[in-house]
Formats: C-alpha cells, structure tokens, sequence
C-alpha cells in the first residue's frame, strides 16, 4: 500500500496497565524516576551507621579543634609566665634576705687589730702574718663548705635552699673578718667607727678589691642601694658557684671544701694586691686606738649552724 507506514516502523499502542506500571515520565530522554532516584529523597551525608547498627560517632570539625589547641597553647604559655615571675619574686626576695643578713651581722664580726695580730704571731712580718691569716680563713671556708656539702646528703630537698643560704652567709662572715684583718696588717684601716668601717668592708667584699683609705671616693660607707646591689650580685655570683656543694654522696662536701678554699685564696690575693700599692710601713705608723668591741659579738664557728 503506498503511502502507509510500514509494519516495520508502525508503533504500537501501550495498553493501559502498562502505562500505570510505567510511572511518569520525566527528563529529555525521558528517563524512568524509579531508574534516577526520587527527586525528593537525595542520598544522606551525615556518617554511615556502624556494621553492628550503632551510628558512627560524630566528628568535630577541624576549625573547632585547631582553636581549642590555640585556647591550650595560650593558656599554658600565660601559666609559664606567671610562674617564672613568682620564681624571680621569690629569688629576689631571698637575695633580698640574704643582703639583709650579711649586713646586719657584719658589725658583729670580732676583728683584732694589728697590736694583737703581732702579739698572737710574734716575730712575723707583715707578708708572713697575712699568709697566716689566709691559711686560717681558707680553712674556715673549707671547713663550712664541706659541713653544707655534707648536709646535703639527707633526703631533705626543701632544706636545700637553706642550707645553700646559710653557706653564703658563713663564707661571708669569714671572708669579711679577713679583709678587716688584712687592712690592719698593711696599715690601712679605714677611718670612722664602727658602723663605717663595716660599710667599707663590705664594699670591699662585693668588689673584691682593697679599700684606698686615701680615696674615700672610691667606696661606699653608707648602706645605700648601690651598696646593696653590688651586694646582691656578688651574693647570686657566690650561689650559682656553690650549687655543686649540694651533690649528693658526699661529692658535694669534697666540692665546697676545695672550692670555697680556692675562692677564699683568690679573694685574698686580690685584696692583698691592692692593699700592697699603698701599704705603710709598720714603723711608719702612728698611734692607733685600739678597734672597739662588738657589743654582740658572732661565733663564725657556730654561725652556719644558728643559721
């Protein structure tokens, strides 16, 4: 038949239970709902369950955790900070003691002076007489130094501290009645009473230097702040070098017998060498009253134990 569709291309019509099983049709190529999914039901993007049923934890976000992590790192930085300002308050509150200690203890300290030094050395010269004082203060150091070390062998660490402070303040007394000594010896006692000479005595400890009597400008006789600093300084300077004294197993108490001898001998010879350069001569003295009395004299060998 011309002009009619060939059996071939004819389509044929749907019947209507299958146009129902069909659905709707939808999309350009008119794809099947039921082959792309639902448009209303799209696919979960929270965590899948847990093989056993159970839903998977939840999971912070990075951004929340990063800035806990800030939160902690500040936290411990601003806790650092805070406890290294509490450990300076309190060194510098122990210095502070310390200074304190030493000064008020320095006017107490029994000084001979140089009519008694000869009638206790007889025969001996100036050279000879100050060597003798140095063996004796060496001892005395070597002595506190070794009794500290010792103590630091008891399972004591709080006791460290003062233990450590009562060392300095022992080797201090020690040394400070040897350089008034010495000052007799080479004829150059600082002028003033009491109290004055103490001033400049510790000024000659701090600095480790000899006094020129002839240059009163050249140390402190008033216990001002800048006394005090240089006070402080050389007592820190005495600490950090007495830390090894506190090993234990006796190491510690060899430790501060050698080395406080060997500070004590170098504290001497410095001293001395100043003092050389403006000695006077024995027979070119005059009169000296002698050195008064403290009115509470100290026992530098019971002073590390009072303290």
């Amino acid at each position: 038949m011309s002009g009619s569709t060939p059996p071939r291309k004819r389509r044929f019509p749907l019947r209507k239970a299958d146009k129902a099983d069909q659905g709707p049709i939808d999309g350009p190529h008119g794809a099947r709902d039921d082959e792309r999914g639902s448009p209303g039901a799209g696919a979960s993007l929270g965590p899948a369950p847990e093989p056993g049923g159970l839903p998977a934890p939840a999971r912070q976000p990075a951004p929340v955790a990063r800035r806990r992590a800030t939160a902690m790192r500040e936290k411990a930085r601003e806790l650092t900070r805070e406890g290294a300002r509490r450990g300076g308050s309190r060194a510098r509150a122990g210095l502070a003691y310390l200074t304190d200690r030493i000064i008020e203890l320095a006017p107490r300290i029994p000084v001979r002076d140089l009519a008694t030094l000869r009638r206790q050395f007889p025969g001996l010269g100036p050279e000879e007489l100050a060597d003798k004082l140095v063996a004796g203060a060496a001892a005395g150091t070597s002595t506190v130094g070794a009794g500290i070390g010792a103590a630091a062998m008891l399972p004591v660490p709080p006791a460290m501290p003062t233990e450590l402070a009562a060392e300095i303040t022992g080797v201090a007394a020690i040394e400070l009645k040897l350089i008034a000594e010495l000052h007799e010896v080479y004829g150059v006692r600082p002028p003033g009473g009491l109290r004055t000479r103490t001033a400049a005595y510790l000024s000659s400890w701090s600095e480790e230097r000899g006094i020129d009597v002839t240059k009163p400008s050249t140390y402190d006789t008033a216990l001002g702040g800048r006394m005090k600093r240089q006070l402080r300084q050389q007592i820190m300077k005495r600490m950090v070098r007495n830390l090894p004294n506190l090993m234990p197993f006796m190491v510690g108490a060899a430790v501060g017998a050698v080395m406080n001898r060997r500070d004590t001998r170098s504290l001497a010879a410095r001293v001395r060498a100043d003092l050389r350069r403006i000695q006077v001569p024995w027979d070119a003295l005059p009169e000296l009253p002698p050195l008064e009395k403290p009115a509470d004299p100290v026992e530098l060998r019971k002073l590390p134990g009072e303290l």
